[in-house]
């Protein structure tokens, strides 16, 4: 039997690539999930056994955790990066690391075939497709659901009359998880008037009041919550996670482009990635000076698209994290952050690089550094251009 390694997540799509590729294609066939993050032991176990319940010749967990932040997670606090200033790119970033360890997997079993259980509507179809063409390339890509054209109840119908049964309920919506965040998409994302009810996200509400936090960043990096280090970076953004999500905080719809060329919406929750990318911007509003901050939300704007579209590979990125990296520099201090019910606040920050803390002036009180004289001269040249145009055309705004 021909070998595919699929890259399998538990969800309904790839359950039902699974069976189908098993009895309708006779293939032999290596579930491999991706781990970008977000599961728990518990999670992971039973993803596993329901791989070998639908057929699985051999499962794998394949952590690539650290991997995904040294090379990704790490340039988009960097960049501040907020798809259409709203969307940590939660699942768009992580699907060219999920494919790359597919890809490896692939190679150290002599598979034939890749596949994945990406719809022919959606961006993840194109993500997974490029990267397995850039780094295997003449291997060929099995996507069943994609190309039968199947909906969610097709799939569903088709479980169902092989003997699979499963509360088909909870598959009402399409769960992506991982340490950057999970998105959420189902039949409100669909429309332009509907929001997802309560009961879609995987994280309720469960607090009340408010609590203040601590954000520590070294470099631009996050090292501390609460004065707490972890072993990883990785450990603490989830430590932040297990203390933010219980106040249901970092929900959003993004309304954005897909790379197929239509509009799209997911809803999403990602509590430690927002908070972490606006507690690090109020750091550098303190710490960076004008133009960097300006060419700063130009490149991270690009990098972030990049990412979306699945060109991470392209030579340019490395160039834009040199930049980014070097930037961060001086971003060294703390933020603190009031967490509420669905909001937080961020409070203020403390750091030895900030910049209003130079004794020139108060904005708006005093200042040190110049003459009331000083500004009527600056005013005056500053003025020139603006004075030397409308003297020449009459016009007035």
């Amino acid at each position: 039997m021909k070998k595919v390694v699929l890259a399998y997540s538990g969800g309904l799509d790839t359950s039902y690539c699974l069976k189908y590729l098993s009895e309708e294609k006779g293939l032999e066939v290596y579930t491999a999930l991706a781990n970008t993050g977000g599961f728990s032991a518990a999670e992971l176990a039973e993803i596993e056994k329901k791989a070998y319940e639908l057929g699985a010749k051999k499962h794998v967990a394949i952590d690539v955790t650290g991997e995904y932040y040294d090379k990704c997670i790490k340039y988009m606090v960097f960049g501040n990066i907020l798809r259409n200033k709203t969307y940590p790119i939660s699942v768009s970033s992580e699907r060219a690391f999920q494919a790359l360890a597919i890809i490896r997997y692939a190679k150290e079993i002599g598979a034939e075939y890749v596949a994945h259980g990406s719809t022919g509507a959606g961006n993840d179809q194109v993500r997974f497709d490029l990267c397995f063409s850039v780094f295997v390339p003449g291997i060929t890509i099995l996507t069943p659901t994609r190309d039968l054209q199947l909906s969610r109840e097709d799939e569903i119908a088709y479980l169902r009359s092989k003997g699979i049964q499963r509360d088909w309920s909870k598959m009402a919506y399409s769960i992506n998880k991982g340490i950057w965040g999970t998105s959420v998409g189902g039949r409100e994302t669909l429309t332009p008037d509907q929001n997802l009810p309560e009961d879609a996200y995987p994280t309720p509400l469960q607090r009340e009041g408010s609590e203040e936090i601590t954000l520590s960043f070294e470099r631009g990096e996050l090292t501390r919550v609460n004065g707490e280090t972890a072993d990883t970076p990785v450990a603490l953004i989830s430590r932040l996670e297990a203390i933010a999500s219980p106040w249901a905080i970092g929900r959003d719809t993004h309304v954005g482009d897909t790379i197929i060329g239509i509009k799209g919406r997911v809803g999403f929750e990602a509590a430690a990635p927002l908070l972490i990318i606006k507690a690090h911007e109020l750091l550098e509003k303190h710490t960076l000076a004008k133009w960097q901050i300006y060419w700063k939300e130009q490149l991270g704007n690009w990098y972030g698209m990049f990412l979306h579209e699945a060109m991470h590979a392209e030579p340019v990125m490395r160039d834009i994290e040199r930049f980014l990296e070097h930037s961060q520099r001086n971003v060294t201090g703390d933020a603190r952050v009031l967490l509420r019910p669905y909001h937080f606040d961020l409070l203020g920050i403390r750091s030895d690089h900030d910049l209003m803390n130079t004794g020139f002036a108060r904005y708006g009180e005093s200042n040190m550094a110049w003459s009331a004289d000083d500004v009527k001269g600056f005013t005056k040249i500053l003025s020139i251009p603006l004075r030397v145009y409308n003297a020449v055309n009459g016009e007035e705004s």
